[in-house]
């Protein structure tokens, strides 16, 4: 399954991102974490220190590397320089496993060891100073993208991606690449802000999208996110003694976390489990090819000197099937 979380900034979504991730890895799901935030929190928040979480690789870093072994020998790619961050895969194209060994895991991810079991961490890299006024930050979360379009994944295999704050994913077709995206609101006009901005933006491309409540303290704070959200209201976390604990660098056993907060994590896994058994492979690869197109005629043809139309293989479809056996199944007529 692919997990986005999302919100405004100060909503919390790093925390329940973090917490979520630990939760699977307590249930023993096989789990690859990506911080693609702008501000790059998330490996502290699996407990690495601030040496540890400064080292980890920046994918944006790894781009050419990433390129040249997800183009594989696929025909339609005339050469790495030519993928652009929606290129799709087709027929020659290596694809991604969440349990494999492969060079882009070598080159980008590091192995987080947690209370009750381990996960895949990777860093899209932070905005550096030497990018102010020359770059901007989709083009580091454009690794991000091009990898989860050559991702294959199976039930009980976890992508959980912390997106930047606010509605930024949409300047890129990255928001439809996942089959559950939670919405962190604190449960405040300003909380709930982000919410109505992605459900406008998401409304046409079938996005499931669930509003996890944060820093709920009371029935009344449930009752404004249900007026303010309805039935995408999924579930609403308290405060935390554990979560204030281990942001002072001090955390207790996971095992310890407060047993509500322990079931809303449940919560979210079942639904999610729900939502991956609804995929859409064919629409799945229908929108990577709709926003490739768009990309490649707004910026991409002009930027690579290429027709990255042509990049489009007809024949080509994934299916859950690739994650065991590497082939594609063809198209549907």
């Amino acid at each position: 399954m692919k997990i986005a979380f999302v919100g405004k900034g100060g909503s919390g979504k790093t925390t329940l991102s973090s917490l979520f991730i630990r939760h699977l890895a307590a249930n023993e799901a096989h789990v690859v974490a990506v911080d693609a935030d702008i501000n790059q929190h998330l490996g502290a928040a699996l407990g690495l220190d601030e040496d540890e979480a400064a080292g980890l690789p920046a994918m944006g870093a790894q781009l050419p590397l990433i390129k040249d072994y997800l183009r594989g020998s696929n025909p339609r790619i005339a050469s790495a320089a030519t993928m652009i961050k929606t290129t799709p895969p087709g027929e020659g194209s290596r694809l991604l496993r969440v349990r494999e060994a492969n060079p882009v895991y070598d080159a980008c991810a590091r192995t987080v060891r947690l209370d009750d079991g381990e996960i895949r961490l990777m860093a899209t890299g932070p905005f550096t100073e030497s990018d102010l006024g020359v770059a901007c930050y989709h083009s580091k979360v454009g690794a991000v993208e091009l990898c989860l379009n050559h991702l294959v994944d199976g039930r009980d295999e976890y992508v959980v991606v912390d997106m930047t704050a606010g509605s930024d994913s949409f300047a890129s077709g990255l928001f439809t690449r996942f089959d559950m995206t939670f919405l962190v609101a604190e449960p405040t006009r300003k909380g709930v802000s982000v919410y109505r901005q992605y459900k406008e933006y998401a409304r046409d491309f079938g996005v499931a999208l669930k509003v996890v409540g944060n820093k709920v303290q009371g029935e009344d704070d449930l009752d404004f996110l249900r007026a303010e959200v309805g039935d995408d209201l999924l579930v609403g976390i308290g405060q935390s003694d554990w979560v204030r604990t281990m942001e002072k660098g001090r955390p207790a056993p996971f095992e310890l976390l407060e047993a509500d907060n322990r079931m809303a994590l449940q919560a979210l896994q079942n639904v999610a489990e729900d939502s991956y058994e609804l995929r859409d492979w064919e629409r799945y690869m229908r929108q990577m090819v709709h926003f490739h197109l768009k990309n490649a005629e707004s910026w991409g043809n002009e930027k690579t000197g290429a027709d990255l139309a042509a990049q489009v293989d007809p024949s080509f479809a994934l299916g859950e099937h690739c994650a065991e056996t590497g082939a594609a199944l063809p198209a549907p007529a």
